[in-house]
């Protein structure tokens, strides 16, 4: 590719970004009413904000998934280079909000500025870092322009790219051709992944596997979890887990259909236990179970302990709301079985691998994308089952909780799977310190 026409293609769209500005920041304002962590430090997205020391590692991770992946790099970033300091940036208001359960002492947080060149230069300029990590699919063209420019090799790791994705970047090569060749090296989850990196463009691509194997759920939470089976009184519970908008009708039509046959008998009944993916969608979610005829008990209103004072109902309900944050590894082990989020809808599916690690059996859609490979070694490994959709996805899960022999094969099945692919952290942390080698941390 000629460098003039790369040279148009990016100016072309910095001059778009330059126009739209008004607009991102205008579209934060409205996002802050309903999540007023997005009118925080907005000043940090046009790259303003005060200057940090140079030379820290800069880390970008957009949202919750990406920075919970991001955190066993960081341990393994720590343990080879003890002395490390963080620059964690997020694009969004869980991502900044997970990200800050991740600083020390000396490091420091900053939202990632608005891809336009003016934004990014301040953003170097202020805090000048020894090296950028990128998460999974964070490649921004102005960003890496100026990056190499200012001498700022960039890594993406954990990456991930999907056909569907690469098709779009087929669209738009004379802009992200030259975004990806700037990368230092690419640390693909797969070798599919890796085979797309490169007819993409990326000149030094590693298979490191998935960071996602490596996170250990936290005991305390799983421990919380175990301690709300207790009050579930003998009912069985699926999870609906990371649930995403357009799947909440045809969950809750095929959930009434289903439990019409134990219909008297409620004692036995599964329970529903659903998890939106998002926060801003608890209440909206709510009041469609309930529009189904279905009798609710919200998490926030459980206190410690889940038949508190404060909902006296919780232990009778019908579906249980997990309307709270960060313990998804609490409603893993309160759950029999789990319906994969995101997989019912052509969304891409979300992280299995979490559901795995607690040893909690998956049903999962026909839309894994996202999460190809990951979803394909669970169902080979007999930790996952795929169904068509979610009226055969909650009839196989009900037959699962009938079933406690087959559900115990695949409660073993599931934390061998999560236990054979560890490793990445350690992998990606090496490889991040190799493009280190001549380069001083501060």
């Amino acid at each position: 590719m000629s460098p003039l026409r790369a040279a148009l293609a990016r100016g072309a769209y910095a001059t778009l970004m330059r126009l739209l500005t008004p607009l991102l920041i205008g579209r934060l304002w409205l996002r802050a009413r309903r999540e007023p962590l997005y009118g925080h430090a907005v000043a940090e997205r046009l790259g303003l904000g005060a200057a940090t020391p140079p030379g820290a590692l800069w880390l970008h991770a957009v949202s919750l998934g990406e920075t919970r992946a991001a955190e066993p790099l960081i341990q393994a970033l720590r343990a080879a280079h003890p002395g490390l300091r963080l620059l964690l940036t997020s694009g969004t208001a869980t991502g900044r909000e997970t990200a800050t359960g991740l600083l020390r002492d000396g490091d420091a947080q900053r939202w990632l500025p608005i891809d336009t060149p003016g934004a990014v230069r301040r953003f170097l300029q202020r805090h000048r870092p020894a090296i950028g990590v990128l998460m999974e699919t964070e490649v921004w063209p102005v960003l890496q322009h100026e990056a190499a420019r200012a001498g700022v090799p960039m890594v993406i790791a954990n990456a991930r790219l999907s056909e569907r994705s690469l098709q779009k970047a087929h669209r738009l090569d004379a802009l992200m051709r030259p975004a990806v060749a700037t990368l230092a090296v690419a640390l693909a989850q797969t070798e599919a992944d890796a085979q797309r990196l490169r007819v993409a463009g990326a000149p030094q691509v590693q298979v490191s596997g998935n960071l996602k194997f490596d996170l250990v759920p936290e005991p305390a939470l799983l421990a919380r979890g175990h301690g709300w089976r207790g009050a579930s009184a003998g009912r069985p519970v699926v999870l609906a887990a990371s649930w995403r908008e357009g799947e909440d009708e045809p969950l809750l039509s095929a959930w009434v259909a289903a439990m019409a046959r134990w219909q008297g008998d409620a004692a036995r009944r599964p329970r529903l236990l659903l998890v939106p993916r998002h926060p801003q969608r608890f209440d909206e979610v709510a009041a469609m179970v309930q529009a189904h005829g279905l009798s609710l008990s919200r998490r926030s209103g459980w206190g410690e302990e889940l038949a508190s004072p404060a909902d006296p109902g919780a232990a009778g309900a019908d579906v249980w709301l997990g309307d709270s944050m960060r313990e998804m590894p609490a409603y893993y082990a309160l759950a029999d079985v789990a319906l994969l989020g995101g997989s019912f809808a052509p969304l891409g599916g979300q992280n299995l691998i979490e559901a795995a690690a607690c040893g909690c059996p998956v049903v999962m859609g026909p839309h894994t994308f996202n999460f190809a490979e990951a979803a394909a070694l669970a169902e080979q490994a007999l930790a996952a089952q795929r169904v068509t959709d979610l009226v055969e996805a909650v009839q196989a899960a009900v037959a699962l909780v009938d079933d406690s022999r087959r559900r115990t094969e695949m409660v073993t099945a599931s934390k061998a799977y999560a236990a054979l692919h560890q490793g990445a952290a350690r992998r990606m942390a090496e490889a991040v310190m190799q493009v280190l080698a001549s380069t001083r941390l501060g």
